[in-house]
Order: C-alpha cells, then structure tokens, then sequence
C-alpha cells in the first residue's frame, strides 16, 4: 500500500514525475500541458528553468493508474515536434518542494568554484539541508550564486549551527556564504540603513580632516589607543575632534568635495530607491562634511555629528549628543517607525564594532569588509569591496539592477555608462 502524501490527490490518482528537456521554444509549455489536460491529469506542484537556451520543466501529477501509458505516449509524441524528450513515471513518494523550501543561502566570490560548491554543498547535507535549486544571480564585479535550500535538521538550534558551520567554511575557503530564511521575511525588507566611513565612502572622515590640519599623528595615535580598548568610542571622537580646533571651517567644503564612494555605492542606493526601498545613513563623522554626499544620493533619512563653528573655525568641539554606539540603533529603530515598517523590514550595513548594536537590532544585518568583532554578530558578510554585493544577499539579481539602471539613464540624459553599470 502506498504511503500517505501530503498533498490533495484525487481519490483512484497516483502521483507521477514528468520530466520535459529541449531547447526553449515558444509553445513547449503550452503544448505539455494541453496534453495533461486532455488526459484529466491533476497539477500538484511543476517548475521550469531556463539556461542558455535550454529548457528543463518539472511537473508532479495526478493521474489514473490505466492511463499513463497512453498520457506517455501522447507526451512523447507531441514534444517531439519541439525537440524535447518527456520521461514521466509513478513516484508515491513525491510530495512539492516548495513548502520545504525555507532558506536561501548566497554565495559571491571572485571566482566561485565547482570546488567551492561542492564543499558548501557538504556542509548542508551534514546538517541534513538539501538544495532544491541553483541560480546565477551576478557576474560583476564578483559571480554571485543563489541556493534555495530545505533546511530539515530537527535538533534544536539546527539552523543556527549551520550558520556557524557556513561562516568557518566561508573564511576557509574565501568565498562569502550567507544563509536567511526565504519567503516573505527577506522579501518584506524596505528600510536599509548604512554605516558612512568606510562602509558608503572610503576612508574616514575625521582623519581626512586632521590630514588638511597638519593632524595626522595625533589623531592616529587617539584611534589606536580606542583600537586597543583603552578609550571608547565617544572618548575617542571627543580627543580626535579636540585635534581639529582653530582649523578654518573652509576645510570641510574641501573634504567634501573630495570625498570618494565605495564601489557600487551609488548602485546600490539607486537600485534600493528603485525598488521601493528607504535609505538611511548613521554616521559617527559629521554632518558639514557628509550633507552633500547625502542630498546627492537622494537618502531618505540621515543622523551624524556636528561640528562646532565659531567666527569661521573649528572649536575641538562636537555639538549635542555622540553619535555612538546605542544611538546607531535607536535611529534605526526610530527611521523604521516613521517609515511605518517593522523592525524585521530594516537592514543595517556597517564595518565596526561601533556597529554592533545597530546589526543587531536590524532584521538582517550585514557586515561589510568588517572587524572581526562585527562579523560574529552579523548575519551575513561581505568582505570584497564592492557595496553592491550588498544587492545579492538581498536577492536582487543583475536583471534588477540593469533595470533601475536603464531606469536611470531614461531620467538623465548624459549620465555616463560606467557611472551607471558600476560606480
């Protein structure tokens, strides 16, 4: 006796596999499931792929016992006039895929290996994981690789181990591999939050300023000494800005202008824009300086540092409260209920442990070419140095970024290629 599926067939119907391959032509689909249909066949779950040119659809069905010799000879000879081979067979078994299909795991590298899949793909059998589908989701600047997987380990915490275990392989082998849960979580995500220095913009802000001030060592020395925990962060800030009084405050026009995004900076935030998303950047630098950087990007929200100006130079001093740590977090938070998300819409994206709190309290934080200290609390990490891969562990594939890219052009006439396919 057959075993009990948890699918609704049909009473009398068993189910059966019906695998159709061949070059992809219009009316493949089309033709299959007149076929089925003429035969009373049940549809209980079916999925198509297309790879450079080439066809391959999947179906699970329902039908009667006494029939499918006749439905195989029908499938047969219809997809023969495309090209196509049909195999098709009873399988009690079968139940769809879909329902099981929990995780997306994302995997960027430079390049990304069959050697490299082969080990991924171990781990997630050792912790009884298996992979229903592969997809290309990039090519440039790195080959970006989604896979859907069914997550099935039953101990408890199954699924945090195996974010653990994918994390030590990513580092041994030196590829990226995220893992989230797929479905309407990580579909759900508008609201993305960025760290400034060294996460949107190369480089630091305060020690672009000691630069023009003659300032340079002493502001290197206060941040080793917070590098090594002597100081924290507000300590730290409040030293490196004491460096800068009696500085001209003309400087800042200065290092703005020369202020240089992260590769795939701009994309990134025209193609989150385009697709519905709100922007945000938290900076522990300062406002003067990041202001038209932001206006320029068009960003959504913005919270950093003030600067202190009297009679046209810098006091040393910083106006009202850090932008620390805690704050990073609670204007996340804050950037969420005005937008009217919840906190598992929100993504933050940062490299410091100045951070934490902030990828924490996000619904999927991102560690971006990060300390050590923010990659074991991240959620995922991305350690080239491009911000658009950032895109790829958000599901966004190339398709989606050339569409906000053309999008773009169509709004700006003049707008250079390269500033459009890669900042």
């Amino acid at each position: 006796m057959a075993p009990k599926l948890s699918i609704n067939l049909i009473d009398g119907f068993r189910p059966a596999v019906v695998i159709a391959s061949g070059p992809d032509r219009p009316g493949v689909s089309a033709a299959l499931f007149r076929v089925l249909a003429a035969h009373g066949s049940q549809l209980l779950d079916i999925e198509q792929s297309i790879f450079r040119g080439h066809l391959s659809l999947a179906a699970l069905v329902g039908c009667p016992p006494h029939k499918i010799g006749r439905l195989r000879d029908d499938l047969v000879e219809t997809l023969a006039t495309y090209d196509c081979t049909v195999e098709i067979e009873f399988d009690d078994q079968a139940v769809p895929s879909r329902p099981y299909s929990s995780h997306a795991v994302v995997v960027l590298g430079n390049p990304v290996t069959a050697e490299h899949i082969s080990q991924i793909g171990q781990v997630l059998a050792d912790y009884g994981t298996n992979i229903d589908t592969y997809r290309g989701i990039s090519d440039y600047p790195v080959t970006g690789v989604e896979l859907k997987v069914s997550v099935r380990d039953p101990r408890p915490g199954g699924s945090i181990a195996l974010r653990k275990a994918l994390a030590e392989l990513s580092t041994r082998i030196g590829v990226d591999i995220a893992i989230e849960r797929a479905g309407l979580a990580r579909r759900s995500k508008r609201l993305i939050c960025f760290d400034c220095d060294s996460t949107l913009i190369r480089g630091e802000v305060i020690e672009m300023l000691a630069a023009l001030a003659g300032r340079e060592q002493e502001v290197a020395e206060v941040t080793a000494r917070a590098m090594r925990g002597e100081i924290d962060f507000e300590e730290s800030l409040r030293e490196r800005v004491a460096t800068l009084r009696g500085l001209d405050s003309a400087v800042i026009e200065d290092v703005a202008k020369n202020i240089v995004l992260t590769p795939g900076a701009r994309t990134t935030i025209r193609t989150l824009k385009r697709m519905g998303y709100h922007t945000a950047v938290v900076s522990g630098g300062f406002i003067q300086v990041i202001q038209p950087l932001i206006d320029d990007l068009d960003i959504d929200f913005v919270r950093a540092n003030t600067l202190e100006i009297v009679d046209g130079k810098l006091t040393g001093k910083v106006v009202g409260d850090i932008v620390g740590r805690e704050a990073k977090a609670r204007y996340l938070k804050e950037f969420a209920a005005t937008s009217g998300l919840a906190m598992y819409q929100t993504v933050a994206v940062g490299d410091g442990a100045n951070d934490i709190d902030m990828l924490s309290a996000a619904g999927l934080g991102i560690a971006f070419n990060a300390k050590k200290a923010l990659q074991e609390v991240a959620d995922a990490s991305v350690n080239f140095p491009f911000l658009d891969e950032v895109l790829s562990i958000l599901g966004i594939d190339r398709d989606d970024v050339d569409a906000a890219s053309d999008a773009k052009e169509t709004d700006a006439e003049g707008t250079t290629s390269q500033e459009l396919n890669h900042d």
